[in-house]
């Protein structure tokens, strides 16, 4: 009876069922729930509070000046209130009472014809906007700034590492519970194996991508809260490469989480069972955070399949590569994905029900 069920349910309803399951599952859990809301509390609260905080923690510098120094301070901004003195004797008095923090006079022995006079720490942040330095001229104005690219590239890079990671674990903890727990014994009475793995993934891709607009509709509504505008000049098109790319190598990752966890059947050998995909994970991740800046070695990763979700947006904010290799890194991308998602079902259709020592991907590829 159960095999004419079998032959009778379509492979897609299978498939959403093992989905809505996993869903499920996750929604109730407080292991989940609750990390999740905690760090939307944080980003929220970040966003609404740190410029608050900074805003707090930024000091105010009283400088004694003369009417010849005055326009010099009052040059550099907010951060410096000039307090007019009659002379250099009297700015050093008033560095000396303690009603200045420091004063700035003028001097004929110094090429920038200015002297400070501080109590007992020289004032580095002034002397280094007060310092003489030569005339820059770029050739390329519009060149991006190195320090931008390499925080783009580490956002990038944390989002797909942690998504990628927290979630992989996720299915391949999953597995084993099953496993240990004999219930995918009952699943696979009335669905194929390929289905409850490819439920899993579906299920786990898709609470992954909520969670990670959850995260970003936080950051947002922090940033309307205190009335600034997103400033996304540049990142229309590097996020939209990111978002489409990270899809493929998201459920690439997640469909080779559940083949490692089929192949033990203790979550003590997970840990060991997947660190070949970890390595996948974490070698692109910080590739990408030495060589953020180094297009040679950008182009290179753009065609890495697990490097290629943060080489290619960041190329793309570069402006360093032609429309036809975004579209191939992307078609490389797509086609390992199915490579994988084909190797993972092979693997977990052999080893899940397998119980006992854990079983070697060798072994597993063998069989």
């Amino acid at each position: 009876m159960s095999t004419q069920t079998l032959q009778r349910t379509p492979f897609t309803t299978a498939v959403w069922v093992i989905a809505k399951r996993e869903i499920t599952t996750r929604l109730t859990s407080k292991s989940f729930v609750v990390p999740t809301l905690i760090v939307l509390a944080f980003i929220l609260i970040g966003a609404v509070l740190g410029p608050r905080v900074t805003d707090m923690l930024s000091s105010t510098d009283h400088v004694a000046v003369t009417d010849q120094t005055r326009p010099v301070i009052s040059s550099l901004g907010e951060g410096y209130v000039p307090e007019v003195v009659g002379d250099a004797a009297a700015a050093r008095e008033a560095v000396a009472d303690g009603e200045v923090d420091y004063a700035v006079v003028p001097s004929a022995d110094n090429p920038t014809g200015l002297l400070i006079i501080a109590e007992r720490d020289a004032p580095t942040g002034v002397m280094s906007m007060l310092s003489v330095m030569p005339d820059v001229q770029l050739l390329d104005a519009d060149a991006p700034d190195p320090m931008l690219v390499y925080f783009i590239g580490l956002g990038f890079g944390l989002v797909f590492f942690f998504s990628a990671l927290t979630f992989g674990l996720t299915i391949a903890q999953s597995v084993v519970e099953e496993k240990q727990s004999r219930i995918v014994e009952i699943l696979l009475a009335t669905v194929p194996a390929r289905a409850i793995l490819a439920g899993k993934v579906l299920g786990c891709s898709l609470l992954a991508f909520t969670q990670v607009a959850l995260y970003a509709a936080a950051g947002l509504l922090g940033i309307a809260i205190n009335g600034d505008e997103l400033n996304l000049d540049g990142l229309g098109a590097p996020i939209l490469w990111f978002v489409v790319l990270f899809i493929f190598a998201f459920v690439a990752l997640a469909a080779l989480y559940g083949a490692a966890a089929s192949l033990v059947s203790r979550q003590e050998d997970l840990s060991a069972a997947s660190s070949p995909i970890m390595m996948l994970i974490m070698i692109p991740y910080f590739l990408i955070i030495m060589f953020s800046n180094n297009e040679t070695v950008l182009a290179v990763m753009s065609y890495i399949p697990f490097s290629a979700p943060v080489a290619v947006p960041l190329r793309v904010y570069l402006d360093s590569a032609a429309p036809w290799e975004n579209f191939v890194s992307l078609g490389i991308l797509v086609v390992t994905a199915l490579l994988c998602i084909q190797l993972a079902s092979a693997i977990y259709e052999r080893s899940v029900l397998k119980m006992g020592a854990a079983v070697k991907w060798s072994q597993a590829l063998k069989n």
